[in-house]
């Protein structure tokens, strides 16, 4: 992997992850948390969205697309699943 790839997979992490994190939470979650949201958002996106006949094209624009509807989907999993509460908040 050439540094451009590892640069433009940190790049389209970062911009998935915040535009998940805005559309679900209203805020972002971090530099690093974007990243990591973003990056496994592609991975689902890559997986989930062939199946359901969904192609999107080529490009980055589309690389964004899909890594955005993959992390929307992550963020909304993880937000059932800790039932509705904010990241940094504690059930009490």
């Amino acid at each position: 992997m050439s540094g451009e790839s590892l640069i433009i997979i940190l790049v389209v992490g970062l911009i998935a992850g915040w535009l998940a994190g805005q559309i679900v939470q209203g805020t972002g979650l971090g530099i690093i948390g974007d990243i990591i949201v973003g990056i496994v958002g592609a991975f689902i996106g890559d997986w989930l969205l062939p199946r359901l006949n969904i192609h999107l094209g080529a490009g980055i624009a589309s690389a964004i697309i899909n890594a955005t509807i993959g992390a929307i989907l992550l963020l909304a999993v993880i937000k059932l699943v800790r039932g509705g509460s904010g990241w940094g908040t504690r059930r009490g």
